[in-house]
């Protein structure tokens, strides 16, 4: 791990779990400091993955993920026909416009998961062939896996960003603490 997050307070549960979410969304924010929009969508590895991709997909995840717990409809869903745009940028979105799009996102998913009565509150799994037939999942469930779904992701970031230019995960800690 590349930053320390802070202890929680004592038995809070969910600050840690929230915390943890945020330091893995940390390395994802920072795989694209100093980078032009072309390096930000430029795909350096075998990979079709960009990092401007990455950060649009991470934060359309995160609200699909916030909605299906809030039982609510997504605004932003995907069909098979638009899926691939979730990894891309279109027409004249910005990468300024993704963080500020996931930024929104994450203070409503940090706000709902505050307000719910307990972490061992559940919600539906849609159906898909991946979930279990009537699945459900528990909140903390919700925050453990977007913990992993944001390190997965955090991790290809850094191997794309090393990849365009060599600064890794350390070098970007501390552009960010420069800027800060």
């Amino acid at each position: 791990m590349v930053t320390h997050v802070p202890a929680e307070a004592q038995g809070d549960e969910r600050g840690a779990l929230l915390s943890f979410a945020e330091a893995q969304r940390g390395a994802l924010r920072r795989s694209v400091l100093g980078l032009t929009a072309e390096q930000a969508a430029s795909r350096p590895s075998a990979s079709e993955l960009s990092l401007s991709g990455l950060l649009k997909h991470v934060a359309e995840t995160e609200l699909n993920w916030l909605r299906l717990a809030q039982q609510r409809p997504n605004e932003r869903q995907r069909t098979e026909e638009t899926w691939g745009d979730s990894f891309r940028l279109v027409g004249d979105e910005t990468v300024a416009e993704v963080l500020a799009f996931w930024d929104g996102v994450v203070a409503e998913l940090e706000e709902f998961v505050r307000s719910v009565p307990s972490l061992d509150d559940t919600f539906p799994l849609p159906p898909a062939p991946w979930f279990p037939k009537e699945g459900k999942v528990s909140m903390r469930w919700l925050l453990l896996h977007l913990v992993e779904e944001h390190a997965r992701h955090a991790g290809h970031a850094d191997i794309i960003r090393e990849s365009l230019d060599g600064k890794t995960a350390f070098e970007l800690v501390a552009m960010a603490a420069e800027t800060a």
